[in-house]
């Protein structure tokens, strides 16, 4: 019998934060011979471990993980390169005689690959520069405002103060007159998804209020096991400031911001609780963002992730599409 095309052989599994992902694919990479491929825009950093969730020293020794730690904090990660990465990843992988399994919850990222990036504007730097200095008098949530009018479809799954995407998506209406989520409409002309229908598994929370708790239980270890000095170190650097995407990130945003606050100094227990509480809501509102997206892909398979069997259920799929372990 001939070997299945490589891209029936490539599995993703996808979700909102906090739903359980990482913990799927490591039971996953226990019975089965797969390398990860993080689908995570925020892994890709260097230097921003706690924050991010980053998998352990132990768990990337486990198992082979790509797409994390590749680029320095300073530099900008695309959904392009994105693309570019993970289909060269998926064809070396699978050319080794393995699974490729592509696990995150950068949507962008999911939906680029498989449906491919229309020709969008190049960026503008006059009218990137502008809209900056509108956000600066006016504030984001007024030019979410103003994008909500000219483009309600993608207003509609940013949040208010999303600063780099909204820049991006007025600036591509600024320049083309057209509204970014027209160019993200539909596949692109000659793409191959190399994610097979029914390849995509989605952990998704029938009770909302459970993902909510597992957030704030993740948060308050990101706290304890010092997130805050991360930040700190970040900081001393003396090269990133807090419009860079990589600390627009959801936990770093709130820790920036809170460490000018304080000047730096020790923070006080009213601190402390502020950012905490900041910093839960935050990544809630992420959670909500991803729920979203995740609704609007119909090939997805969806495994309720607070479940009490989810991850039977993960694993029973997973036999489904590459036979019984060995």
């Amino acid at each position: 019998m001939s070997a299945q095309p490589l891209h029936l052989r490539c599995l993703a599994i996808a979700g909102p934060t906090a739903s359980g992902k990482s913990a799927a694919a490591l039971a996953i990479a226990q019975r089965w011979p797969v390398e990860i491929v993080s689908v995570d825009s925020a892994l890709v950093y260097r230097g921003m471990d706690i924050g991010t969730a980053k998998p352990t020293p132990e768990e990337r020794a486990r198992v082979t993980h790509h797409l994390i730690d590749t680029t320095d904090p300073l530099q900008t990660y695309s959904a392009a390169e994105f693309v570019r990465d993970a289909t060269r990843l998926i064809g070396e992988i699978g050319a080794r005689g393995r699974t490729p399994l592509l696990v995150g919850g950068t949507l962008l990222y999911f939906k680029a690959l498989m449906e491919g990036l229309n020709d969008m504007p190049p960026a503008d730097a006059a009218v990137r520069a502008a809209i900056e200095a509108r956000a600066q008098a006016q504030g984001w949530p007024a030019l979410h405002a103003e994008l909500a009018r000219v483009d309600p479809v993608t207003a509609a799954r940013l949040a208010p103060l999303d600063a780099q995407r909204i820049q991006r998506a007025l600036e591509v209406f600024a320049v083309s007159g057209r509204p970014i989520s027209s160019f993200q409409t539909g596949r692109a002309s000659g793409h191959h998804n190399p994610i097979a229908p029914g390849a995509l598994l989605s952990l998704e929370p029938v009770d909302r209020a459970w993902l909510h708790e597992r957030v704030a239980q993740r948060f308050d270890a990101m706290l304890a096991a010092g997130l805050v000095d991360e930040v700190r170190a970040l900081r001393a650097r003396g090269d990133l400031h807090p419009d860079l995407p990589s600390m627009r990130c959801v936990g770093y945003r709130q820790t920036w911001e809170t460490l000018d606050a304080a000047g730096d100094a020790a923070l006080t227990p009213a601190q402390w609780a502020g950012l905490r509480e900041r910093g839960i809501f935050a990544t809630r509102q992420l959670a909500k963002r991803q729920i979203t997206w995740l609704r609007s892909m119909p090939q997805r398979v969806v495994v309720p992730c607070d479940a009490p069997d989810a991850l039977a259920q993960v694993l029973r799929w997973t036999t489904g599409h590459l036979g019984a372990p060995t």
